[in-house]
C-alpha cells in the first residue's frame, strides 16, 4: 500500500506541472500577456511583390505588424496579439492623430494587413505568393508590370518643342555661315587658286585686305618719322625668309579679313546670317503656302505637257534650278542663270556636259591647258 500510495503522489505531481505549464502557455497569448512589441520604434516594413496592391502593396504584411514571416509558422500567434498590435500601430498612425504625409497610407495598410493575418485562405495566398511572382502574374494580369506616367500637357508639350527647335534652326544657320566665312577667310589668307578652294570673292576679299594693310602700314611709318621719340641712330632691320614673310603677312591679315568677311551678311546659295525668317516657327507658317503653290505648279506644268504647249520662262527657270540645284542657282550672277535657262541643263545629256565643264573649273591652269590640249586632239581625230 505504501508504495502505490508512493505511485499516486508522483502522478499527481507531475499532472499538476502540466497544467501548471498549460495555464503559463495559455496565459502567454491571452490577456494577461504582455506584449512588448514597440509601435512607434517600429520603422521597419519589409519589403514584397505587390505592384498590384491585392494585399499589402510593396510591404510586408508580417512586417507591417511586427511579425516575422520565418518564426510566424513556428511561433502561431494568436489572433488577440494579432489584434493588440493591429490597434497600437492604427492609434499611432490615425490621420486626425499622426501629421506625417504618408500616415493616411500606413494606417491603410496596417488595417490590410490585419485582415490578411487573420483570414486563413488570405494568409495561405499570400505565403504561397511570396516566392512565386509567375502564380501571382497568372491570377492578377501581367499589365502589372507598367504603370502609366503622369499625363503630361499636350499644349504646353508643343509650345517647348517649337520654342527649341526654333533655337535650333537659328544656331544651324549662324554655323553654315560660319563654315562659309572660315573658309573664305582661310582661301583669302593663304590666296589659293581655283583648284584648292579659292574663288574670285577671295581674290577681291584679299587684294581689298592688302590695300587697308598697306595704308595701315604707311600711317604708321609716318607717324614714328613724325614722332618725338624718334632717335638718330637707325635700328638694325631683322632679315626674315620668304616662309616667315608670308607667315607675319598672314598673321597681319588675319583681323583685316575677319572684319571684312564679317560685314558680309549673305554669302548666297542661302548662307547668310540668321535672321527672322529662318526661325522654325515662321518656316512652318510659311510651308502650307509653298507646299500650294508647288501643288498648283505641277499641275499646270502637267497640263502644259498634255496640251504640247512650249514652256515658258518661268517653266524653264524651274526645271533649270531643280536640276542644278538651289545651292548652284543662287551662287550664280544674273548672266550665269541666263546662260544655263538656255542650255536646257533639264535635259540629260545636257546637263552631264555642264556638270563636266564646272569640274574643270575647279582644276589648277596648267590642268584646264592639258585638258583643252587632249579635247582638241580628240576633236580633230573624229573629224
Amino acid at each position: 500500500m505504501g508504495t502505490k500510495h508512493l505511485m499516486f503522489l508522483v502522478m499527481l505531481a507531475l499532472l499538476s506541472v502540466i497544467i501548471t505549464t498549460a495555464v503559463e502557455t495559455s496565459g502567454n497569448t491571452g490577456d494577461n500577456y504582455t506584449d512588448e512589441f514597440d509601435a512607434e520604434g517600429h520603422i521597419n516594413w519589409g519589403t514584397y511583390y505587390d505592384p498590384k496592391n491585392e494585399f499589402c502593396g510593396k510591404f510586408d504584411c508580417y512586417k507591417i505588424l511586427g511579425f516575422d514571416y520565418e518564426s510566424f509558422g513556428k511561433e502561431h500567434p494568436d489572433k488577440s496579439v494579432i489584434t493588440k498590435r493591429y490597434r497600437k500601430l492604427s492609434r499611432l498612425w490615425h490621420p486626425d492623430k499622426n501629421k506625417r504625409r504618408d500616415a493616411k497610407e500606413r494606417f491603410v495598410k496596417i488595417s490590410r494587413a490585419y485582415e490578411v493575418l487573420t483570414d486563413k485562405e488570405a494568409r495561405k495566398e499570400y505565403d504561397f505568393m511570396r516566392y512565386n511572382q509567375e502564380a501571382y502574374l497568372k491570377k492578377y494580369g501581367s499589365s502589372v508590370m507598367w504603370t502609366y506616367a503622369p499625363k503630361s500637357n499636350t499644349f504646353l508639350v508643343i509650345i517647348g518643342l517649337l520654342i527649341a527647335g526654333t533655337v535650333i534652326s537659328w544656331f544651324v544657320q549662324k554655323q553654315q555661315w560660319q563654315n562659309v566665312a572660315d573658309k573664305m577667310i582661310k582661301a583669302s589668307m593663304e590666296d589659293l587658286g581655283a583648284g584648292k578652294g579659292g574663288t574670285p570673292e577671295s581674290k577681291n576679299l584679299r587684294d581689298r585686305a592688302l590695300e587697308i594693310l598697306k595704308d595701315r602700314e604707311k600711317n604708321e611709318k609716318e607717324e614714328s618719322t613724325n614722332g618725338v621719340t624718334m632717335t638718330s641712330k637707325k635700328k638694325k632691320k631683322i632679315k626674315l625668309t620668304a616662309s616667315e614673310k608670308r607667315k607675319q603677312q598672314e598673321e597681319l591679315l588675319r583681323p583685316i579679313l575677319t572684319q571684312l568677311v564679317d560685314d558680309i551678311d549673305d554669302f548666297g546659295a542661302g548662307y547668310h546670317k540668321p535672321t527672322w525668317k529662318d526661325l522654325l516657327v515662321v518656316k512652318l507658317a510659311k510651308f502650307p503656302i509653298s507646299f500650294g503653290k508647288g501643288i498648283s505648279w505641277n499641275i499646270m506644268y502637267a497640263i502644259h505637257r498634255i496640251q504640247k504647249i512650249p514652256l515658258t520662262d518661268d517653266e524653264r527657270e524651274v526645271l533649270t534650278r531643280r536640276a542644278i540645284g538651289e545651292i548652284h542657282w543662287n551662287s550664280a550672277t544674273v548672266e550665269e542663270q541666263k546662260e544655263m535657262i538656255k542650255r536646257d541643263l533639264w535635259t540629260g545629256q545636257n546637263m552631264l556636259k555642264w556638270e563636266e565643264e564646272q569640274e574643270v573649273k575647279q582644276w589648277s591652269a596648267a590642268d584646264r591647258k592639258r585638258y583643252n590640249r587632249m579635247k582638241k586632239g580628240k576633236s580633230s581625230k573624229e573629224e
